[in-house]
């Protein structure tokens, strides 16, 4: 075996013995051990003024101690820390949401980016294959801040040159189980940046109860739950349609009574009216008397109500063109809010052709040209299937609840929305855990929102009714 030298050509090197591979000796340029340490000198010093930009609480807390200690002893320090323990101490048990949005947060994250990213950053991005070990050297996607909430770690990152989101939208679980956390969700910052969250825990495990009745009329976004995040889950009605979809149980309804029973103060000032299609006769039959007449239940009757939405809509279509582009809801002039529960039962699963075909084009009409002036949809179904809703494109808003299979994620909130973590195939089927929980993709942004609704009992209906008629206070 022959080693080649700097200089040598390889045709002049014979080898006696057959079979023998040529190796070459490649040339070793010696880095002088100054050279190296200043390089790792400057990568500590630069992580040490990046630790401290980002995480001054906690670098302080870790020093301050050290440094008293070194330079008076540890009685002066213990005296000299011991008020400032006592009263960070005191200020957590008296009021615990600011001291933990402005100090134990901070800890936290602090304590997470040491012990759980940064130790585990490496092999994760190496197994997972988003990092890339390439002679000898770990060619690795770039740790950036990490920000805790009540409810998660918010990791940001900086990819490779080449790689794509979908790179990391089809490795969630890889993450997720990676750095211990249930589920794992990607969102784009930016060009080039990505912001991972981890839940820690799930907040939206208890049932919520019905929302308290808004004091004023609205027809603005109504709230009707809570987001992951913990602020309130505000629906928006005017100017949109809304397709729910969920298997049985999953609590269709809760969203449905939840945007009804804000909307009551609206309904007494004649602002709204909402017409009910109820195929089941099992939902929106407690609430009969709220919706002022425009209530169907047989097929026949959802046909001619539709067609009369339609005939509605387009009058006020020719009646506004050229006065104004959107509508705006007065008691002359209110906005029509039609609530399809089951549409399923209405166009697929319809045996007469000729009220399928009505149904089917009156929704197209609603779903097409409604929104503009003031006529909105809100359509329930469990099945999402495109030969049971051949118009569910035609809804700019959806909400995902439990669904029973992870195809059907992407056919309700579009394609890659389960990639992006929008597991509502994962969703519990237990009432007490799952009713109500879902996940929201709004029209405005790609992103899907984890939320629950709050749930309207049987109880809170008939209340409901008792106190409100359609149009009227009792």
């Amino acid at each position: 075996m022959f080693r080649k030298l700097p200089g040598d050509e390889a045709r002049n090197l014979v080898s006696t013995t057959p079979d023998t591979a040529v190796v070459f000796r490649p040339a070793v340029v010696k880095t002088p051990a100054i050279l190296t340490i200043l390089i790792w000198a400057w990568r500590m010093l630069s992580s040490l003024v990046r630790t401290t930009w980002r995480h001054p609480i906690a670098v302080f807390l870790t020093i301050a101690p050290v440094v008293l200690t070194v330079l008076y002893g540890w009685r002066v320090a213990l005296l000299l820390l011991a008020p400032p323990v006592t009263g960070l101490t005191a200020w957590a048990l008296l009021d615990r949401p600011t001291f933990a949005r402005h100090v134990g947060y901070r800890l936290l994250a602090w304590w997470r980016l040491i012990w759980v990213y940064r130790r585990h950053w490496q092999p994760v991005m190496i197994v997972s294959g988003l990092g890339r070990h390439l002679r000898g050297r770990d060619y690795l996607p770039k740790l950036g801040k990490i920000t805790c909430t009540s409810w998660a770690d918010q990791v940001t990152t900086r990819i490779l040159n080449g790689q794509a989101v979908k790179d990391w939208s089809d490795r969630t679980e890889h993450l997720a189980h990676g750095f211990g956390a249930t589920t794992c969700r990607v969102a784009v910052l930016k060009s080039g940046h990505l912001l991972l969250t981890f839940p820690r825990h799930d907040p939206l495990t208890t049932p919520l109860p019905a929302l308290t009745i808004p004091a004023a009329p609205t027809v603005g976004p109504v709230e009707i739950g809570k987001r992951e995040d913990g602020t309130p889950w505000l629906l928006k009605i005017l100017g949109t349609h809304i397709l729910i979809s969920g298997a049985t149980g999953a609590g269709k309804g809760s969203i449905i009574w939840s945007v009804i029973r804000a909307l009551l103060p609206a309904l007494a000032a004649g602002l709204v009216q909402v017409w009910a299609l109820d195929p089941k006769l099992m939902e929106l039959s407690y609430g009969k008397p709220l919706f002022g007449g425009h209530y169907a239940a047989t097929p026949e009757a959802c046909a001619d109500l539709l067609d009369a939405a339609v005939t509605l809509m387009q009058e006020r279509a020719a009646r506004l063109a050229g006065v104004q582009r959107t509508h705006t809801p007065t008691p002359a002039d209110p906005f029509v809010l039609v609530v399809v529960d089951e549409v399923a039962f209405l166009t697929a699963y319809q045996q007469d052709r000729d009220l399928k075909r009505r149904i089917s084009a009156a929704l197209a009409t609603l779903t097409t040209q409604g929104r503009a002036v003031g006529v909105g949809v809100m359509a329930a179904l469990q099945d999402p299937r495109k030969e049971v809703m051949n118009i569910r494109n035609l809804f700019p808003d959806k909400i995902a609840l439990c669904l029973d299979e992870s195809e059907q994620v992407d056919m309700v909130l579009g394609d890659g929305a389960r990639d992006r973590g929008a597991l509502a195939d994962q969703i519990s089927s237990t009432p007490e855990l799952g009713a109500g929980v879902g996940y929201v993709r709004l029209e405005t942004s790609p992103d899907p929102v984890r939320v629950r609704a709050a749930f309207v009992s049987d109880a809170d209906i008939r209340a409901m009714v008792t106190t409100y008629t359609a149009g009227d206070t009792a």
